[in-house]
């Protein structure tokens, strides 16, 4: 068993990868031991990620607020408990609804070379918008 304590600092959601004020606290990084990697977001009102996708899929579970994930045909509300997996090279997006914040853990595997995200172009407002 390996314990680690908590000292990490939140750090903000890089302006290329997202859209909005975005709080990022790292769980785990893949590494030696383990190929998985996770960290607990927190967007505010109207923020989200940019589109992206994950060569080995990734899983959301929602611990706050209400959001969106998307993908290139379909919008979904998300809420407190909602587990969604996004399938591997699948291109999307999450974040939070216009008027309400939403966190939530992301949870994905690193491929062969360490990759574990491939980012792509910002989520334009109309979108965001298109429910």
């Amino acid at each position: 068993m390996r314990h680690t304590t908590s000292g990490g600092q939140t750090g903000a959601g890089p302006a290329e990868w997202f859209t909005g004020t975005v709080a990022i606290d790292g769980i785990r990084n893949p590494d030696q031991q383990s190929a998985v990697g996770c960290a607990h977001v927190r967007f505010s009102p109207g923020a989200r990620t940019a589109w992206h996708h994950h060569p080995k899929g990734q899983t959301l579970y929602v611990t706050d607020g209400i959001g969106l994930v998307a993908t290139r045909d379909r919008v979904s509300e998300i809420r407190p408990g909602d587990v969604v997996y996004i399938e591997p090279g699948e291109e999307h997006w999450h974040g939070a609804t216009p008027d309400r914040f939403m966190a939530h853990v992301a949870i994905q595997e690193a491929d062969g070379n360490g990759q574990v995200v491939t980012w792509l172009d910002h989520v334009t407002d109309e979108e965001y918008h298109a429910r």
